[in-house]
């Protein structure tokens, strides 16, 4: 394995341990809800409802994010990105060992801020090495196969919080993460090579104007709303009480509709990644974005389409009865008896689509994603400021993801789950809308496939 496999497969680990970070919490969020209790309260004579504190559990972190973009990439341009990837990890193994002390909505919203910033610097850093490192004809293929890894840790991540968290609670979850995190720190000091770049000066304000980015940022900004709406309030959606408009599934349910999107983003990415390559990127970023839209308007109808359809409302597993008075070990964990619910327990008739949904969302967006990332590198890389160039990136993404769980908790609470994924599929579609528009309009008809 030569020396600059060594360097990809440092910072994909890197990526794996951003994501399982992440992905714990989004899972977690909905048991969060239930154990810290938000309730509404009066903030220097403002009432804050129980739905914007909910929404808060979110925006603390992307708020957060939104503040440490700008640092963090200018450092990452300035210095050495290497060193200021190690101190972000470094920052990350302190943050998530401070989540078992959580115990009111005030503290889990400041630790969560500070998690936003260990999120945000380990994915600015990896990102803009690998695109850095990767030659320009590949570009896209190489950050698939980072997202990839980030995916992969989702799948992971969530899988084992829920099935954690419904056996021993929140503690030895943050313990797995901890240890995650210092592999991941100890591989980056030993096979990531010291970066060489210096951009002197301040590139965002070149980058700021740069007509591609400008356009691809028509359409970002909006998806922002969307994704940050769909990914959010998914698990959501799966593990809330059906008063509260969920369908109060269990830890492992839960966690299955959140994997489905992951595990078909990440074993899509390096193949749509190497396909938008060599087809167009911006026919990759607008096809991705107007199905995800669409797939979002069908979520609030899985019950709907699962009643039907005659999905099963318990699933079972099927056990000989010749075996089925056998003792066997603690571990296993479906018991014995013939016809008994396995360890999803009782699921409505919406299960089997909602996690068909999420699936399809993943697949969407990975036509969408690396094609979109491969082409702020290339700006940031020919301007001399890639992780300016993606540091742009998150800015335009951070006022939908700060503003969009406060709108989700408040239609949530107000007019009613679905809303929340109406809102979602409208703001992508409104999005593809109009970078469309713009790409025709400024860069010509061609622009779809040539960029």
């Amino acid at each position: 394995m030569n020396e600059d496999r060594l360097q990809f497969w440092s910072l994909y680990l890197a990526r794996f341990a951003e994501g399982f970070g992440f992905i714990t919490l989004i899972t977690l969020l909905p048991y969060y809800i239930t154990t810290l209790e938000p309730t509404g309260t009066t903030v220097l004579g403002l009432t804050v409802s129980a739905g914007l504190v909910v929404g808060l559990y979110t925006t603390g972190f992307t708020f957060a994010q939104t503040v440490a973009v700008i640092p963090l990439a200018w450092a990452g341009d300035r210095f050495d990105k290497r060193l200021v990837l190690l101190a972000v990890l470094g920052a990350g193994v302190g943050v998530y060992a401070l989540f078992p002390i959580v115990d009111s909505s005030a503290s889990f919203i400041a630790i969560r801020a500070l998690q936003g910033v260990v999120v945000t610097g380990s994915g600015l850093m990896t990102l803009s090495l690998v695109g850095q490192l990767a030659d320009v004809g590949a570009r896209a293929n190489y950050i698939g196969k980072a997202n990839a890894a980030n995916f992969a840790a989702s799948i992971v991540g969530s899988l084992s919080a829920g099935t954690l968290y419904e056996a021993v609670g929140f503690g030895p979850i943050f313990t797995v993460i901890v240890c995650i995190i210092l592999v991941a720190w100890l591989g980056t000091i030993r096979y990531l090579e010291a970066d060489e770049t210096r951009v002197s000066g301040f590139p965002f304000a070149d980058l700021a104007l740069n007509r591609r980015l400008l356009t691809l940022s028509s359409f970002r900004f909006q998806y922002a709303f969307s994704v940050t709406l769909v990914r959010t309030w998914v698990p959501i959606f799966a593990g809330v009480s059906a008063a509260q408009g969920g369908l109060a599934y269990g830890g492992l349910a839960v966690s299955l509709t959140v994997v489905a999107e992951k595990f078909t983003n990440m074993c899509c990415q390096p193949f749509t990644g190497r396909l938008s390559d060599g087809y167009g990127r911006a026919l990759f970023v607008f096809a991705g974005g107007a199905a995800y839209g669409l797939i979002a308007l069908c979520i609030p109808f899985a019950p709907a389409v699962g009643t039907a359809l005659g999905s099963p409302s318990e699933l079972v597993v099927a056990v000989p009865a010749a075996v089925a008075g056998t003792a066997f070990p603690a571990w296993i964990p479906l018991e014995t008896v013939p016809g008994r619910l396995s360890p999803l327990g009782g699921v409505s008739p919406g299960f089997v689509p909602l996690v068909v949904l999420s699936g399809l969302l993943g697949i969407a967006d990975s036509f969408r994603e690396p094609a979109s990332m491969a082409l702020f590198a290339d700006e940031g890389t020919e301007d001399g400021g890639v992780a300016s160039s993606f540091g742009i990136r998150e800015l335009v993404w951070r006022p939908g993801s700060v503003v969009a769980p406060l709108l989700g908790g408040w239609l949530m609470y107000e007019i009613g789950m679905a809303s929340v994924f109406y809102v979602g599929g409208a703001f992508a579609l409104t999005g593809v809308g109009a970078f469309l528009v713009i790409l025709v309009w400024f860069h010509g008809t061609g622009a779809l496939t040539e960029w």
